[in-house]
Order: C-alpha cells, then structure tokens, then sequence
C-alpha cells in the first residue's frame, strides 16, 4: 500500500513536472520574435478563421512554428479576431500579432471630402473609393438620407469636409453617418457663437450662405469679408445676384459657362431673378465659411469683383459706380493675359 502511494505520488510529481515544462516550451513558442525581417501586410476577410490567417502568416514568413502556436491555441482556446487591413511589424512574435487581430489595430485608410464639392461629388468619392463597402449604390438621395436616419431631409450641404479615416470595409452609410454628425456639431457651435442681429433666421440658412461664401471664396481670408457683402444685402433686402448659386439651379445642364440667358432664366436657385437665400445650401461648406456666415465682416460694401491678379482675391466696392469701375480693371487685365 505504501509502495502504491509512492508511485502515484511520483506520477504526479513527473506529470506535473511535464506540464511545467510544457507551458514553458508553448509560452516560448509564443513570444519567440518572429522570422520576418520586415513588416508586412495581411488582410483578414469577413468569416476568415485564426487558422487560416496563421497559414498565411507561416506562408508570408512570419511564423517559426505554426504547429506549435495552433497547439497552445487549442489549450488557451481559439481567440475573435477582427477583420480589416493590417501591417504586421518586423519580428513581432505570435503573441504579439494575435493581440494586434483580437483588438482590431487595422490601418486606416482616408478619404479627403474637398470643401465646396457638392454632395453628388462626395457620393462618388465615397462609393469609388476601393475600401468602402458600398452598400447604398444606386439608391435615390432621400433613401440615402433615411438610411442614415435623417429621412426627409436634402442632402446637400449636410456633410462635412474632412479627411476620414476608417478601417478597411467600412460602409458608406457610416461614412454619411459620420460626416452627417461632424457637420450638424460645427454648426450647432457657430450658430451658437453667432453675432447679434443676423439677417437670417436659422441654423439652416447660416448654413446655406455658408455654401455660397466658399464657392465664391479664392482667398481664405476673405471669407469673413464676402459673407459681409451678403448679408448686407439681405439687409437691404436686394437679391444676392451670385453666380454659384445659378449655376447649382442649371444642374447638368451647365456646360462650364454661364450666360446671359443663364442668369435671366429663373429657378428656386438664381438669385439674380429671386430675392433671399436659395431654398436649400449649394455645396458643403468648411468650418471657415460656417464661422464667416455667422460672423460675417460688414463694411458697407455691396460688390465684389475677382481683381485678376491669380490669388483668388476680389475688389470690394460700396457703390454701383465703383464695383462698374472694378469690373473694367478685371476685364482689362484678363484681356491683357489673354494677349
């Protein structure tokens, strides 16, 4: 009896000495620095399993010991990694590459939305971009506005100019969604910090003279100065008479000029033949036009003129005659560089 007590009690003594050992060897397996002298770049598609990405790994070089790492997976138990795009580091050790999966540490991409793009444009920035998972394509403007739940509402001007970055196989309508929320936060900011006495009645309309300002802008530091020149105006109650406007009313029927007939053939958007702001924004504004239109730069001037000079700067003017004057200067001057 006592003979029998003293073998199992070496068994044990040996088993756990095997397991010690064991755990040693696996723990070393999975620290060990990887092979891969430089980093590398792997892709983990929706329904890929940890097995499949570790023969990847084992294939690309990155892995020492394959069998070894599944081994100690099936005992520790097979981890939830994320899907995306990911750089592996030089010589990172299996630990280490599992926890960059689990944790989802992808490498972002980026889409640059411009200012003053339109959100047709943004659209096809978005759907053409290569790891956008498009999910709304073909979808009318106010199934995309619902989808991202603000059904009802026109889209233009809504979305704010940015650069995002996004994991690989981000959808657009979370894309929408985002620069939805950046746009509608800007805004509720510079509305609330506007000047006293506007000309305008909203939030909305803050946002639509926003969009005229950075389409009629060249020169940023003049944004303060043209959004002056509009609400002069729609203080004494005269039409805005901006181009941008007239030619976001022609639509596709724009052909890179505008015409006489253009700015005589009325639509809710030519403000030469309607007086106020258009019924709706015009492009998407940046930050810098949104804080313009809330505090704009007032000093008695009605016009504005390009001078010709290649920067992107206007002549201001208080008076029909002087603005006339302006316009001969840049005329002048454009037929000079024609010459």
């Amino acid at each position: 009896m006592r003979k029998l007590l003293l073998f199992l009690i070496a068994g044990v003594l040996l088993a756990g000495a095997g397991a010690a050992i064991y755990w040693q060897r696996a723990n070393a397996v999975m620290r060990a620095p990887g092979p891969h002298s430089q980093a590398l770049e792997i892709v983990v598609k929706p329904g890929a399993t940890v097995r499949s990405v570790l023969a990847e790994l084992d294939k690309r070089g990155a892995i020492s010991n394959r069998r070894a790492v599944e081994l100690e997976l099936r005992v520790r138990g097979w981890p939830q990694i994320r899907t995306g795009r990911y750089e592996i580091p030089p010589a990172a050790s299996p630990q280490e590459i599992l926890r960059q999966l689990v944790e989802g540490r992808v490498v972002l991409e980026a889409l640059t939305v411009i200012e003053g793009w339109t959100f047709a444009e943004m659209r096809r920035a978005v759907e053409d971009h290569p790891q956008v998972k498009v999910t709304l394509r073909g979808q009318d403007v106010a199934a995309v506005m619902s989808a991202i739940g603000h059904a009802g509402e026109h889209p233009e001007g809504r979305f704010f100019p940015d650069t995002y970055r996004f994991a690989a196989g981000t959808t657009d309508r979370e894309l929408f969604a985002a620069a939805y929320r950046k746009m509608a936060e800007t805004l509720e900011v510079a509305w609330n910090a506007r000047a006293a006495a506007l000309p305008i009645n909203s939030a909305y309309e803050a946002l639509t003279l926003a969009s005229i300002v950075e389409k009629e802008t060249g020169l940023a530091s003049e944004r303060p100065r043209i959004a002056g020149v509009f609400t002069t105006r729609l203080r004494k109650n005269m039409r805005l008479q901006t181009d941008p406007t007239v030619i976001y009313g022609l639509g596709d029927a724009y052909d890179g000029n505008i015409r006489e007939r253009d700015l005589r053939t009325d639509t809710p958007y030519n403000t030469y033949t309607r007086s106020g702001l258009p019924p709706t924004p015009i492009a998407l504004p940046s930050k810098e036009a949104i804080d313009a239109a809330t505090r704009p730069l007032e000093t008695g001037d009605i016009f504005f003129v390009a001078t010709g000079n290649g920067d992107g700067s206007h002549v201001f003017s208080a008076t029909l005659e002087a603005h006339n004057a302006a316009v001969q200067r840049y005329l002048a001057r454009l037929r000079g560089t024609r010459r």
